[in-house]
């Protein structure tokens, strides 16, 4: 039984462990877009809201940024 919940673990340890990495590259690209995207319509004076973005996605950008600013990651710009 020990056994089985050692392998168990190892598994879910191994399988949180690729979840965890990020295609920093790819993310920051999506970031940008979303921002060039997004910028114009701000600077008219729409809200996020108006302009058809989820909160969540521009949270995660700034949360991308924010990580791979501290991370030294190439690209990395703060919003």
């Amino acid at each position: 039984m020990r056994t089985i919940f050692l392998a168990v673990a190892a598994t879910l340890t191994a399988s949180s462990a690729n979840a965890a990495v990020i295609d920093w590259q790819a993310e920051l690209e999506r970031c940008r877009e979303l921002r060039a995207s997004v910028a114009p319509l701000l600077q008219a004076g729409e809200g996020i809201s108006a302009v058809g973005r989820s909160n969540r996605s521009v949270r995660r950008c700034i949360w991308i940024q924010r990580i791979a600013v501290r991370k030294k990651i190439a690209g990395a710009e703060t919003w």
